[in-house]
């Protein structure tokens, strides 16, 4: 009898046993689960945010102009941008394409005190209606050229850019006769910048600027 007794008693022990194994168990997977959870969740917000910051950067690099060479178009009013769009860039909106220069006018202010002139405008992209800014292929050998309405990649194309108002003058020939620089900088919509010095040493139509 007592043998009997001993025996249930041990049976006994071996059950509560297993029940807390079960529960040590059952507490691992979902702590588990969780953890994984988490895991997965900062996994895919990382992956994320470095494929905006890829997108982002490429946009910045890609998209952007390509300055070829710049010369004096018309020596009291406009030089001619020789570019290009960067490569990996998609095709563009000439009217996305956005320009600045500024250059120093020793006089500007009156009384010998210097001014900044500043001046801006958008690579036009109405064909033929005369704007200063038509945007012509390069190699387009015609004897009358057409505007180009979307800049592709690949190609190099040329823009006449009008430096001379009423209020500002980064004209060639101001360039020459103050002998100033003028900073040029290029703008894509939703891509990069491009930054030039233009320096004029010779303002006659056709120079090269520096």
């Amino acid at each position: 009898m007592k043998n009997t007794q001993e025996k249930n008693m041990k049976n006994d022990n071996l059950a509560a046993i297993g029940i807390g194994a079960m529960i040590v168990f059952i507490a691992l997977i979902l702590v588990a689960a969780v953890a994984a959870a988490v895991i997965i969740q900062t996994a895919e917000k990382l992956q994320q945010n470095a494929q905006s910051t890829g997108d982002d950067t490429t946009d910045e690099m890609s998209g952007k102009i390509q300055i070829l060479n710049v010369f004096v178009d018309d020596p009291t009013d406009s030089f001619v941008v020789y570019f290009r769009l960067a490569a990996g860039s998609d095709d563009t909106d000439p009217s996305d394409i956005l320009w600045q220069v500024f250059c120093e006018d020793p006089d500007g202010g009156g009384a010998g005190v210097a001014s900044t002139d500043r001046l801006a405008g958008e690579f036009d992209d109405t064909p033929g209606d005369g704007g200063a800014s038509e945007v012509f292929e390069l190699d387009d050998g015609a004897a009358a050229p057409v505007a180009e309405p979307t800049v592709e990649a690949g190609k190099a194309y040329r823009v006449s850019l009008d430096v001379n108002d009423a209020a500002n003058d980064c004209s060639p020939t101001h360039l020459f006769t103050e002998n100033v620089k003028a900073s040029l900088y290029i703008h894509v919509v939703g891509g990069g910048s491009t930054f030039d010095i233009l320096k004029v040493n010779d303002d006659s139509r056709g120079a090269v600027v520096v």
